[in-house]
Formats: C-alpha cells, sequence, structure tokens
C-alpha cells in the first residue's frame, strides 16, 4: 500500500508539473556555484545554490518527483471579485484567507493544491502564500529580507514530507512549515510570518464580502477543482518522503492546529478534541489564548472533486484579552460562532464580534497553522499536546 501511494503521489506531482517553467534560472544560466556535499542525494544539476552552506544535513532532502519549478508557482497572479468566485466555489471548500491594514485576500486551495506558491503583494507589501499538500500546511509570510524582495520557486525537492522552496535571487533553499533558508547564501535567515487562516468559502464570503479573490486564470491548465491526492488524508495512512521514527502520541495525518512556541516546540489542539471541546479557553507562554473551531469545512485532499471532501473543519487561534479583559469562550449559536461569558457578544471565525456589547471588537490573531500531526512532530519534536 505504501508503494501503491507513494506512486500515486509522485504521478499527481509530475502530472501537477507538465508545462511548467524550465529548471534554468529567469536568467538562463544553469550549473552549480559550489561542488555540494558528497551526502546529498538529489540531483544540483542546473542550481546555482551555494551548498557549501546550510543549517541542516543535505542528506536529508529527498526528490518530490518534478524537477526545479516543475510545479510552477504563481507569480502574476489575477483576481476577482467574491461575487464573480462564487459562481465557481463551493461554500465548504477551503479557502486561504490573508489580511493586511484592512486589505483581505482569498486563496482557493483548489488552486494552491496545484501550484503551491503565489507571489503576490497585499497592501502594498510583497508577500508569498505557500500550501503544501502532503503536510496539509498553509503558511504566509512577507518576500522581503534586508532591503530586499524575493520571489520563490519550487525546487522539487522535500524534506520530511514538506514543501523546499528556493528563491530566485539567491537560489537559497527555504523550508516551508518553518520558514527559513536551510541552504544556500541565506541560511540561517527567516521570513516575517504573516497571520494567515483557513476558512470555508462561506465563512469568507461572509466575513469580507469586498475581498479579492485569486483567479483560476493564472495562465496554466490545470484542472482546478480536482483533486490531484485522493484519499491521501487519510489520519491513520504513512505520510510520503518522511523519514525516521514516527511520533505516535497521534495518528500519523491527524489535523491539529499548532502554536509554534520556540525554535523546536509548539503547542498542539488536536481536531478530535475541538470537534467536541471548542472553542478552548488555554494559555501559551502566559498568554491567554482562544482556539475557535469551525466543523464545516471541507477536505481539499479526500474526494476526486474538492468540494466534494468531506468535512474535516478548520481552527484558529486568538488572543482573548480585549481592552485589557480576559474573556472566556463558549459555543455560539450556529456553527463556527462563539460567545464571550463576560458580555454575551457572540464572535465569528475571523475574530470579530458581530452583536453584543462587544459589537465591532476584533480579537489579535495568534500565528498558527493547520497540519498533519506528522509534519509537526517533525519539525517541532518538542511538541506538547493540549487534549
Amino acid at each position: 500500500m505504501r508503494w501503491i501511494l507513494a506512486f500515486g503521489l509522485l504521478a499527481a506531482a509530475v502530472a501537477a508539473g507538465c508545462g511548467g517553467q524550465s529548471g534554468d534560472r529567469p536568467d538562463g544560466r544553469g550549473g552549480e556555484r559550489d561542488r555540494p556535499a558528497a551526502d546529498i542525494q538529489v540531483s544540483t544539476a542546473g542550481w546555482e545554490t551555494d551548498f557549501s552552506k546550510h543549517t541542516v544535513p543535505l542528506s536529508e532532502f529527498q526528490s518530490g518527483g518534478p524537477g526545479k519549478d516543475g510545479i510552477p508557482a504563481i507569480d502574476r497572479p489575477r483576481f476577482t471579485s467574491v461575487r464573480e468566485a462564487d459562481r465557481e466555489l463551493d461554500g465548504r471548500e477551503p479557502v486561504a484567507a490573508v489580511e493586511l491594514d484592512g486589505e483581505a485576500k482569498a486563496y482557493p486551495i483548489r488552486i494552491l493544491v496545484w501550484h503551491e506558491i503565489v507571489n503576490d503583494t497585499l497592501a502594498g507589501r510583497p508577500i508569498a502564500v505557500t500550501y503544501c499538500p502532503l503536510c496539509n500546511s498553509t503558511v504566509a509570510f512577507s518576500r522581503e529580507v534586508a532591503g530586499r524582495t524575493l520571489s520563490f520557486g519550487t525546487t522539487g525537492n522535500l524534506r520530511e514530507s514538506d514543501l523546499v522552496m528556493y528563491d530566485r535571487q539567491t537560489e537559497s533553499w527555504w523550508q516551508q512549515i518553518t520558514a527559513d533558508a536551510v541552504v544556500g547564501e541565506l541560511a540561517g535567515t527567516k521570513l516575517d510570518l504573516i497571520g494567515s487562516q483557513v476558512l470555508s468559502w462561506e465563512q469568507f464570503r461572509r466575513l469580507h464580502p469586498d475581498a479579492r479573490v485569486l483567479s483560476s486564470d493564472t495562465g496554466y491548465d490545470r484542472p482546478y477543482g480536482s483533486n490531484p491526492y485522493v484519499g491521501y488524508d487519510q489520519p491513520n495512512s504513512a505520510p510520503f518522503a518522511a523519514s525516521g521514527e514516527p511520533d505516535r502520541r497521534l495518528l500519523p495525518k491527524e489535523r491539529v492546529a499548532a502554536v509554534q512556541t520556540g525554535d523546536d516546540s509548539a503547542v498542539v489542539y488536536p481536531f478530535s478534541r475541538l470537534e467536541g471541546d471548542a472553542p478552548v479557553n488555554d494559555d501559551v507562554g502566559g498568554r491567554p489564548v482562544v482556539v475557535f473551531y469551525d466543523p464545516e469545512v471541507a477536505s481539499p485532499l479526500d474526494s476526486p472533486e474538492i468540494p466534494q471532501g468531506v468535512d474535516v473543519g478548520t481552527a484558529a487561534v486568538f488572543d482573548r484579552a480585549v481592552n485589557g479583559k480576559t474573556l472566556s469562550f463558549e459555543r455560539g449559536p450556529k456553527p463556527g460562532t462563539f460567545r464571550d461569558r463576560e458580555t454575551g457578544s457572540t464572535w465569528d471565525m475571523g475574530g470579530q464580534a458581530t452583536s453584543g456589547p462587544l459589537q465591532g471588537e476584533r480579537l489579535e490573531q495568534v500565528e498558527s497553522d493547520d497540519q498533519f500531526w506528522f509534519a509537526v512532530a517533525a519539525f517541532f519534536p518538542r511538541a506538547e499536546i493540549r487534549r
């Protein structure tokens, strides 16, 4: 079964890469800058990366199937209105939501699953929105590093099953989940994360009716809405291209909300708990937080067509202090809504009070990500599970 799964994923990855960009640098140069260490297991042909600089063992990288830029990033994203997007998107399907300075955009997972990286600008700030299907991790970050704006592409390689990106300016390699450079000139540099969350399309369009939505008019011919990783997210199935002894405290692909607390540590809330207990009032590192959960979000990695996926839910973490007062939350009148016990105000998945004495107030988002457990355990081995 593992062989069948691996073969299927490789075939899907190659299909996703068909018609993509070439493996050469944008300036037409090829070749490697420095001879890499002998223990690297992936191809270095066509790379100008300084492999002598790395923060992780080069032996940990594995080929994901397609080569450099075989899964093409979206560099010139086009956007449409919520009204136009509503003709294409199903209410239950997931979108990555990013908001800066009052400006919000949605990036449908049906598109991200085929491209994995969108180089964009939001509120005048260069950002990248990324999604790794193999880890189910959605991460947004600033593309500005030391006064320079970077653009990102896919290396075609994986580390612990996670997407390994590269920047086109230095060809350094970057880990998607941790947002840090692990190989090359910029090794040791960390990107500034930008708060993002996965919402159902129904929730997003209600929260942000005037937002812009990534268009399926990407310039690439892809069957958006279809799932190239059918059945991959079965909780007890083995991940693709992961190494080492698995952490068996949870099933490998149980979905969790993870809040990073250190370089190798995180606080983790399993969805299996959130289904029954959310909202969860808690403290992380002395900070009062609440974990919201919406059960009515479809899996993008289950059925052949993304809108038909089973409900798997989505989570969001917020600071529960408002105007110097710490609130405690309970479930609201509808799924994906919540009520604070102190004032009786109702809150939505975006952390905004929609009715009651605190109407219009907004909770501060705490950086978190919904991921598969095996990925959190691999990159944050000191993770603490809050059951």
